[in-house]
């Protein structure tokens, strides 16, 4: 049976440390590290990520601002208020909720943001930063993954690598986070042949593809860590996450819940980040 990896647990203990550095930062520079969280539209995820957001701020002590703005709002206006919050001495952080209404440009409003200030760490220059591994900011989520399995004590050098996606948020930075950390990766997607085999050999498989169960038991390597990143509804309204946890967790050594694993992780690395860019403030 495999050991659990407890997201809430390890997300807790590393707030509870945010929290005291925050206090000892407070102490030192007369205020508190600031985080400005923009929504534009009505999404119901998006806006529960925000309370979400907004709660953690509270809880390890930032200052935050929030901009609920009307779906109708134009490229002009939001570009605007990222002029204005990159110019505001308080806020450190600034991250722009994604998806955007289709009109809005988010190339153009991810370029907008300040890189000093861009805790999502999407800006290209923070991508480029991360690529040959000199960076300030991680992608939430990968570094979420990599808190979580340093903190369960799983060595990745030398480990044959599988993230399972390819997007810009989640796959690409982690697979270069775990080739940073002296792991063997491979990248799969959808056009990978012989995937399945692909995973059966992987010690860390890491998925991230969105789709409900796509991991199931023959895809997996006995004793293999299985990093689920995945969160998806089903038709009974239950979650769940890329990976069968009933099948594949008698056969991995460590293995991710959802929800309960990566999933509380990404918001607590949004506040490392964001004390991250503070400590640079000033500098």
């Amino acid at each position: 049976m495999a050991q659990i990896i407890d997201g809430k647990r390890i997300s807790a203990e590393i707030r509870a440390e945010i929290k005291e550095q925050t206090e000892a930062f407070k102490a030192k520079r007369g205020y508190a590290p600031g985080l400005a969280v923009i929504i534009v539209g009505e999404d119901p995820a998006s806006q529960v990520y925000v309370r979400n957001k907004k709660r953690a701020c509270d809880e390890v002590g930032f200052y935050s601002e929030s901009y609920e703005l009307p779906a109708e709002t134009t490229q002009d206006e939001l570009l605007s208020l990222i002029d204005r919050l990159n110019a505001d001495e308080n806020i450190h952080g600034i991250i722009c909720q994604l998806p955007l209404p289709r009109h809005l440009d988010e190339t153009a409003v991810l370029l907008k943001i300040k890189p000093e200030k861009d805790v999502d760490a999407f800006h290209p220059y923070n991508v480029g930063k991360i690529m040959i591994g000199d960076y300030n900011f991680l992608p939430c989520t990968p570094a979420g993954v990599m808190a979580l399995i340093k903190r369960s004590g799983i060595e990745v050098a030398g480990k044959n690598c599988v993230v399972i996606g390819r997007s810009n948020i989640v796959g690409k930075p982690m697979a270069m986070l775990l080739l940073h950390a002296n792991g063997t990766v491979t990248i799969c997607h959808s056009k990978t042949r012989d995937i399945k085999k692909i995973c059966a050999e992987a010690d860390i498989l890491v998925a991230g593809v969105g789709r409900a169960n796509f991991v199931t038991a023959d895809m997996v390597k006995e004793g293999a860590v299985i990093i689920d990143v995945g969160i998806n509804r089903l038709d009974s309204g239950k979650l769940c996450g890329d990976v069968d946890f009933c099948e594949v967790e008698p056969k991995a050594s460590y293995i991710t819940p959802v929800p309960g694993g990566v999933g509380p992780m990404t918001i607590t690395m949004l506040m490392q980040n964001t004390l991250t860019a503070a400590k640079i403030h000033g500098k």
